[in-house]
């Protein structure tokens, strides 16, 4: 029988492309866990091309993982309460803490590699950096601005302690990806990326919108962000696969802060366009908490080997419209 990964969230934005790009590689049956919700909603279509080998609903993955648990190669859990504005707190307890939990000691019994969704939201206002330190002591003192942050904040925080301990997976990462973009967000709606939301207009030959900056430092369209194209998100979690190797917490970014007007700019520019940007005020409800910087500090990544190039907004932007947005 083939051996399996499950890849949990894998009908969504990063979980899906993760799912195709090791349904591709044919050496392993991927299973995804998922809910997909109403059919108007098409998270099913990030799917549709795909040759997963299975389908489970999220309440049914321990019994699943225990049914199947000689042969299950690895985990992979992208599957989480993603949205940054989500009220509903013990929701989110339960989804981005208490269940990766379960997996993790799953795991750890079962003695298979673990890679897990961690978030830049961690770093919070980023006053403390954007450098990926896994002492206990660092990951504690992170200070995120939302519950979405916070919960993933408590994970890792657990993870370490855990690992501290000796209580772990045999090779274990925990991913903070910074800001991705690119194929398969679609059902996102608002949590969509800044380039998927701007298109739309961009092609139909009318300005886009970007905040008004109210930091005197940084200009309007200023701010700025580690855009960073999926495919290399999926690019480190092959990688990380490939070898079973453990890179415990460490940030998956570009490590280069580009500013949202430069994206705008790269999105005109893959239309053929001259640039047409219109500011407006950042809203005062989320104004306080509003970050104008974030760079992923790569060197942990790069210190473990991976040699990889990470994709400019120019080339990932290019790529996104000729091949990606506007389809049907």
């Amino acid at each position: 029988m083939a051996a399996k990964i499950v890849v949990t969230g894998g009908a969504g934005f990063i979980g899906s492309n993760i799912a195709h790009r090791l349904a591709d590689r044919g050496d392993a049956d991927i299973i995804v866990c998922d809910r997909f919700g109403a059919a108007a909603d098409e998270k099913w279509r990030n799917l549709a091309a795909c040759a997963i080998a299975d389908i489970i609903a999220p309440d049914t993955l321990i019994p699943y993982l225990d049914d199947h648990a000689s042969d299950i190669a690895a985990l992979v859990h992208m599957g989480a309460v993603s949205s940054t504005t989500e009220q509903d707190v013990d929701l989110i307890v339960e989804t981005n803490i208490r269940l990766p939990q379960r997996l993790w000691r799953w795991a750890t019994q079962r003695q298979r590699p673990f890679i897990y969704a961690s978030s830049a939201a961690t770093y919070g206002d980023g006053a403390q950096g954007f450098a990926d330190d896994n002492t206990l002591e660092a990951v504690a003192r992170l200070a995120p601005l939302n519950a979405y942050g916070w919960s993933k904040k408590a994970f890792d925080v657990f993870a370490v302690r855990e690992a501290r301990r000796g209580a772990a997976p045999p090779a274990w990462s925990g991913l903070r990806f910074f800001n991705v973009y690119g194929p398969r967000e679609q059902h996102k709606g608002a949590q969509k990326s800044v380039v998927a939301h701007m298109h739309p207009r961009a092609v139909a030959g009318e300005p886009v919108t970007l905040f008004r900056s109210h930091n005197p430092r940084y200009p309007d369209g200023g701010q700025l962000r580690d855009f960073v194209y999926v495919r290399d998100c999926v690019d480190v979690v092959e990688w990380l696969l490939e070898g079973d190797r453990s890179a415990a917490i460490v940030n998956v970014g570009t490590g280069a802060a580009r500013s949202f007007a430069d994206l705008a700019g790269a999105l005109f520019a893959a239309l053929n366009r001259a640039p047409d940007i219109r500011y407006v005020d950042t809203p005062e409800d989320i104004r306080a908490k509003y970050q104008y910087y974030t760079q992923a500090d790569m060197t942990r990544l790069r210190d473990l080997g991976y040699d990889r190039q990470f994709t400019t907004i120019e080339n990932g932007v290019a790529d996104y419209v000729a091949h990606w947005l506007g389809r049907s």
